[in-house]
């Protein structure tokens, strides 16, 4: 059995078979959703979805980093602290910082990454970390407000093993998903040298869809071809993929 810690189900690009989708990834293994935030224009399509599967989905609220404009982001975070005010959340995220499609807003994203950081430290859960091409900015915005409350997961890892290293010793998991399937991911290179009980599962879906899917949409169902490198890289079987990974899951999302 299956916990995928990242994915979008509440995507509009599953607005067409969002319940078959569900479905599938069911009869894969997948028996835990987590599901994160992106800004408040998706805040009701998790809504909804968790009111539909309230066992089975578990929600994260934050202000994604691609979604932090100089002229809106106050407010965003606004919307994210009366919700983290009025109910529980599994994690703040995914928050962090994006250098990918857009470097104007960095200071902007920084602001917001650290005082979401604040808010999870305050309320003892996790947060979910998103970083493309900001490794550095990202690990020192996190070194500056590390402390034995902020743990979490580097969602969608892409770093290099140093990098990894770097995120374990800060009390983070690696969130592991389609990338590490495609021949220039990289990271299977280096992950049997990381051990297994820091790695989580994830699809990222509707993005980063594994071989032989890429550049399709991804899904939740998709989580055995993940397993299924993780089986080789480690010289393990699925079981033992999906016992530790879900353990390492329940351990960052115990509060919850």
């Amino acid at each position: 059995m299956y916990i995928d810690t990242h994915n979008h189900i509440y995507s509009e690009l599953f607005d067409e078979d969002r319940e078959e989708a569900i479905q599938r990834a069911i009869e894969a293994g997948v028996i835990e959703f987590y599901l994160p935030a992106i800004d408040s224009s998706y805040t009701d399509a998790m809504f909804a979805v968790e009111a539909k599967h309230p066992k089975m989905m578990h929600l994260m609220m934050g202000l994604h980093p691609t979604s932090v404009k100089e002229e809106t982001y106050q407010e965003e975070l606004a919307k994210v602290k009366t919700w983290i005010d009025q109910r529980d959340f599994a994690a703040i995220g995914e928050i962090g910082i994006d250098l990918y499609w857009d470097k104007t807003y960095l200071k902007e994203q920084q602001e917001a990454f650290a005082t979401q950081i604040g808010w999870a430290k305050e309320k003892g859960w996790p947060i979910v970390i998103h970083t493309r091409d900001s490794f550095p900015e990202t690990f020192e915005v996190v070194e500056d407000n590390k402390s034995p409350e902020l743990f979490g997961i580097f969602h969608c890892f892409t770093g290099t093993l140093e990098d990894a290293q770097r995120a374990i010793d800060l009390g983070f998991k690696l969130g592991i998903g389609g990338v590490v399937t495609f021949k220039n991911g990289k990271i299977d290179q280096f992950l049997h040298e990381i051990d297994l009980k820091h790695i989580v599962l994830e699809t990222d879906a509707p993005y980063l869809a594994p071989v032989p899917h890429r550049g399709k949409r991804n899904e939740p169902s998709y989580i055995p071809l993940v397993v299924e490198k993780l089986c080789d890289i480690y010289n393990a079987t699925p079981q033992e993929i999906a016992t530790i990974t879900s353990e390492n899951a329940r351990e960052v999302f115990n509060s919850y």
